[in-house]
């Protein structure tokens, strides 16, 4: 066996043994959008989820905050805008580039929301910022996520279970400055994880 072969197949095995790590998961997770696999390791994570709270019985709605004003607060509205063109898409969308849920209309969209849907299983999905260590790293919570911390807005919390997109590091400045390729990238990997994560468990929406 050459030795390309036999690196291929120890990548192989350490994904194999990864996601089997992430399908027996904690209650938080996170992986660096440019480690090797990001995607499969997000969508085990997650698939793991939905089948502990039983998602494939509930309404399943995508929660996409931020807006575009702000590039390092875009990454909602695009991992939104991603999930919505997906020709089999599972989820109920809430929040793209061309209809942003924000500040000002978060409290709106949720009573829309509750209002609309028996139960619903909210998946939220928005952008934070940390230490220069952790830019681009994407996490997975259970429970709400409370937005609009970092920006000391006072938002109600929300979501069943949340992922979030460490974009850049420092405090508001910074997300006007943020680079549009880590934003861009991080959207790519959850919007393609939430997808394969749900092909098996949650029907298409029309």
């Amino acid at each position: 066996m050459d030795r390309d072969m036999c690196l291929q197949r120890s990548r192989e095995s350490g994904l194999t043994n990864r996601c089997s790590a992430a399908e027996r998961a904690p209650a938080r997770f996170w992986v660096d959008y440019e480690e090797p696999f990001a995607c499969k390791l997000l969508a085990a994570i997650l698939r793991y989820h939905f089948r502990l709270q039983g998602v494939n019985s509930r309404p399943a709605v995508l929660l996409c905050l931020g807006t575009d004003r702000l590039t390092g607060d875009a990454l909602g509205p695009l991992v939104g805008t991603k999930v919505s063109a997906a020709h089999d898409r599972p989820y109920s969308v809430y929040g793209t580039l061309a209809e942003p849920v924000h500040a000002l209309n978060l409290r709106e969209k949720l009573q829309e929301i509750y209002r609309l849907y028996k139960n619903p299983f909210v998946v939220a999905v928005d952008a934070s910022l940390g230490n220069h260590r952790n830019v681009g790293v994407i996490s997975v919570g259970t429970g709400p996520v409370h937005p609009g911390t970092g920006l000391k807005k006072s938002l109600p919390r929300l979501g069943n279970l949340h992922i979030i997109g460490v974009v850049n590091q420092g405090g508001v400045k910074e997300l006007q400055n943020t680079r549009l390729q880590v934003v861009m990238s991080q959207a790519e990997v959850i919007a393609s994880a939430l997808l394969h994560a749900a092909q098996e468990i949650l029907s298409p929406k029309s």
